[in-house]
C-alpha cells in the first residue's frame, strides 16, 4: 500500500472509530485526574496559580494532524484521542500539557509571537512529562542510546515544535532559539523539586 493509501485507511479508521476512541479517553483522564500522582500534582500547583485544569477543560476529540495533543490558553488542553495508544500515553500527554498551563500561568508565556518562550516551554514539559524517559525512547521510538538520551529527546522534540510554529523559518532556526534557551529551561524543574520521571 501507498503512504497516501496507508493515510487514507488511518483516516477512515479514525473516523470509524471515532466515539469509542474519545469515550476510552474520557474515561482514562478521568482516572488519571483522580489517581496519578503526575496528574494530580500538577492540577493541585496549577490551581494554585489560580488556574483549574480539569474534565470540563480537558478535551477528547478527534485530530486531523498527527499529534497527541495541545494546549490552549483560552480554552484548555485538548487530548487527539484518535492518537492515544494506551494510558501511558495518555498520562504523558495530559502531563506535558499541564506543564504548558503551568508554565503559562506562573510565567506569563507569548505564545504567539515569542519563539523563545515556545522553545522554553516545550523544553520543559518534554523533559518534565515522562515522554523522554529511557523506555519510551528505547521501545517506542529506536532510540538506543544509554548516555545523554533524556537531553537529546527533548532537544529533538524542542526543535520540532518550535519548528511547526508559523514564526519559526526554518529547521536551523528552531535549533538555534532551542539552543539560545537551553541550559536555563532544561534545568528549571519548577513545580517539581527534580525531573519526575
Amino acid at each position: 500500500m501507498s503512504e497516501a493509501g496507508k493515510e487514507q485507511f488511518r483516516i477512515s479508521q479514525d473516523i470509524k472509530n471515532e466515539i469509542a476512541d474519545c469515550k476510552r479517553c474520557e474515561d482514562q483522564r478521568d482516572y488519571l485526574l483522580k489517581y496519578s500522582p503526575i496528574v494530580r500534582f500538577l492540577s493541585d500547583n496549577i490551581r494554585q496559580l489560580g488556574g483549574n485544569i480539569s474534565s470540563h477543560n480537558i478535551y477528547c476529540r478527534r485530530c486531523t494532524m498527527r499529534k497527541a495533543g495541545g494546549f490552549d490558553p483560552d480554552y484548555g488542553i485538548q487530548i487527539c484521542a484518535n492518537e492515544m495508544r494506551n494510558q501511558g500515553h495518555l498520562e504523558d500527554t495530559m502531563a506535558h500539557e499541564m506543564v504548558h498551563a503551568y508554565d503559562h500561568l506562573r510565567f506569563k508565556l507569548d505564545w504567539t509571537d515569542n519563539l523563545r518562550h515556545a522553545a522554553c516551554a516545550e523544553i520543559r514539559a518534554s523533559s518534565l512529562s515522562g515522554e523522554c524517559r529511557w523506555a519510551r525512547e528505547f521501545f517506542r521510538r529506536g532510540q538506543w542510546k544509554l548516555t545523554q538520551q533524556h537531553q537529546e529527546c527533548v532537544r529533538r522534540r524542542a526543535v520540532l515544535s518550535v519548528r511547526a510554529r508559523p514564526a519559526c523559518k526554518d529547521e536551523a532556526h528552531a535549533e538555534k532559539v532551542v539552543n539560545e534557551v537551553w541550559e536555563s529551561c532544561f534545568r528549571d524543574t519548577r513545580p517539581f523539586d527534580e525531573i519526575y520521571r
